[in-house]
């Protein structure tokens, strides 16, 4: 299958949904003087060749009481394990994020807390999963980068 194209209608759906994907077709129709039907036939053909994947809900974590962030860098006995780990690690739902990576770590693991005392008791169940040797963690002092516009932007760019 080749690739799909995009023209700058789609960037700018795109755009608008990246902002806030429950903004309604008829709204974004609106902004870019074109049919409701436009929009959904064009959100569909990307949501059938891939580029569109669901849509996500932005919950904010602090407001809920978890305002501790930390990454933790797994070190794993044997590489032949890491399927098994994260398999465990995915059981923990504190664990929000989890990439097999290469250097330093065999993963390396967001968290979320209520605080430190939380996030001492999460990294210690990593600990205990069978295969892990050790863990190294790092706190996060604060977000400061998450757009995820930028990067589209530059790939509509180079498309």
């Amino acid at each position: 299958m080749g690739r799909f194209r995009l023209d700058e209608i789609d960037h700018q759906i795109l755009d608008m949904l990246i902002e806030n994907t429950r903004t309604p077709f008829t709204d974004i129709a609106k902004k870019l003087d074109i049919s409701a039907g436009t929009v959904h036939v064009r959100v569909r053909k990307m949501e059938e060749s891939g580029i569109i994947k669901g849509s996500t809900l932005t919950i904010d974590y602090e407001k809920l009481g978890y305002t501790f962030v930390a990454y933790v860098g797994v070190f794993l006995e044997k590489n032949h394990q890491t399927q098994f780990v994260l398999e465990r690690l995915a059981n923990i739902p504190y664990v929000t994020v989890a990439h097999i990576t290469t250097g330093k770590y065999n993963i390396f693991c967001k968290i979320r807390a209520k605080d430190t005392k939380h996030a001492k008791e999460i990294i210690y169940m990593i600990d205990d999963i069978q295969g892990v040797a050790r863990t190294e963690s790092m706190i996060s002092l604060e977000e400061t980068i998450n757009d995820k516009k930028r990067l589209m932007r530059t790939v509509f760019k180079e498309l």
